[in-house]
């Protein structure tokens, strides 16, 4: 059971926003998150997280496998992150090519596991499948070139990445207290790398409101499995049963990160079972209803007292 300070104005006012944001279909609302929208899988998670007063989800990813071209590399900066650019609201399929920075995209995008059934139980054949579904022939001779001079000059081709990446969810909070309980449901749940950002109120007038990062990156992987030439021309240039092989994994780390997902979302439902909010004084908070039926049922007692007090008394009869 979690003892929990009371919510202060400005948090109460910015979670009501929110949440009136969260109503809207999914074609008119995005959040702060690469896709813009809350993904299928944590949609009772979020909905639960919202409920308790204190929290309010601000973006989230329930995790995703993705295939993304990078950005065109400066000589003294790294890569644009395909993050910055929003994903395709439809799963499994090619994202939009407007690009942010030096135009990296994403070429594909799954917030649930790699169907299996659609390829085949060969390796080769089921990477071969994924290859296609990627957009990603095989690598010929003049791409192998390219790639032998991946080093060298501003003409070098871009890399193609295949990457999974774990449940992350950030949360608002309404006070220290709620941040570390968040935190705390966090690393029982297997999200070991959360933690909190705002943790110093910006003026003193305002209270500190942190803002929560649930998230592991060790269950993430990724990986180079293809090339784009300076023509425009993309190649896978892996073979197909490395490409099974990153689908596989994935997979498994899909099932590994519902896991997780469900530790977390216990542990943080039994901390907040008989929850117990604290007022400015320190003393349990109650709201205006509860208070009311407080207050009758003191005054139907201290009735009764006075009643009794005031009875004559009897005697007992002679036996």
């Amino acid at each position: 059971m979690a003892d929990l300070p009371d919510s202060p104005p400005q948090f109460s006012s910015r979670k009501a926003k929110i949440l009136e944001q969260l109503q809207l279909p999914d074609t008119d609302y995005t959040d702060a998150s690469p896709k813009g929208s809350v993904d299928e899988g944590i949609k009772e998670l979020i909905a639960e997280i919202n409920a308790y007063d204190g929290f309010v989800t601000t973006s989230s990813c329930a995790g995703r496998v993705s295939v993304f071209l990078e950005g065109v590399k400066a000589d003294s900066g790294p890569s644009s992150d395909p993050d910055e650019e929003p994903e395709s609201r439809v799963p499994n399929q090619v994202a939009s090519s407007g690009g942010k920075g030096g135009g990296g995209k994403w070429l594909f995008v799954s917030h649930d596991p790699l169907d299996r059934s659609e390829g085949s139980s060969d390796a080769t054949s089921s990477g071969n499948h994924w290859r296609d579904q990627f957009a990603l022939p095989a690598v010929d001779g003049a791409a192998m070139e390219s790639m032998c001079s991946i080093s060298a000059g501003s003409c070098r081709p871009r890399l193609i990445h295949f990457k999974f990446e774990p449940m992350i969810l950030h949360i608002l909070t309404a006070s220290l207290a709620h941040a570390q309980l968040a935190i705390k449901c966090g690393l029982q749940g297997g999200f070991r790398e959360s933690g909190a950002l705002n943790l110093v109120p910006g003026s003193s007038s305002h209270a500190v409101t942190p803002m929560v990062a649930i998230r592991s990156m060790g269950l993430g992987f990724e990986s180079m499995i293809g090339i784009e030439q300076v023509d425009g021309q993309r190649y896978c240039t892996v073979a197909p049963e490395y490409i099974a092989a990153l689908v596989t994994l994935a997979n498994e780390h899909f099932a590994e990160n519902q896991r997780r997902i469900q530790r977390f979302r216990e542990a943080l439902k039994e901390s907040m079972q008989g929850q117990v909010k604290l007022n400015k004084d320190g003393m349990a908070w109650e709201d205006a209803a509860a208070r009311r039926e407080r207050k009758r049922a003191e005054g139907l007692r201290r009735r009764e007292q006075l009643r009794q007090s005031q009875r004559p008394a009897t005697e007992d009869p002679d036996t």
